[in-house]
């Protein structure tokens, strides 16, 4: 299965619609966009946009902060986490490309309070598939989708987005 470039803008104004709701629902004026490395980035981008919000994005790369790094090494090509501002009493949109079990997001967040203390963070992710291991749940999703567990949502881009849903081996 594979998810083309304009069907993910699609999805993406979904999103845009869904946080617009959102914020005026809640009350929470002038967010901040953060995306995280490298697929969240990119979808982050296009919602900042779509949103007309000014503030810069900012982009998280949680390779020190993930559970499973004592295992997997670290990757020989790790950019830094860029936040070009402060984050405490702020509200967060946090974007990701795939919510799978949910340990990206526990570590993302890790990692944004080592920046300091946000009013609140929204989740928003393009894909929200099965396979939770931790209690984590988006707030705006593009689209949910029931996978097996050797099946693997990769999002390919910046230009052209597209997803690709594949078998793991």
């Amino acid at each position: 299965m594979k998810l083309e470039h304009t069907e993910i803008e699609r999805l993406i104004e979904d999103m845009q619609d869904q946080a617009e709701r959102l914020l005026r629902s809640t009350a929470r004026g002038d967010p901040l966009v953060i995306g995280i490395h490298t697929g969240g980035v990119w979808i982050a981008d296009r919602l900042r946009r779509a949103l007309h919000i000014d503030s810069p994005l900012g982009e998280l790369n949680i390779a020190f902060y993930r559970d499973d790094f004592s295992r997997i090494g670290l990757h020989p090509q790790v950019v830094p986490s860029r936040l070009p501002f402060a984050v405490d009493d702020r509200h967060l949109i946090l974007v990701d490309d795939v919510l799978y079990t949910g340990r990206t997001i526990r570590a993302a967040m890790n990692e944004i309070f080592d920046y300091g203390r946000p009013a609140s963070i929204c989740l928003a992710v393009l894909i929200d598939r099965s396979g939770r291991e931790l209690p984590i749940q988006a707030d705006i999703v593009g689209r949910r989708l029931e996978l097996e567990p050797d099946e693997h949502a990769k999002l390919t881009g910046p230009e052209p987005l597209a997803l690709v849903i594949k078998q793991s081996g």
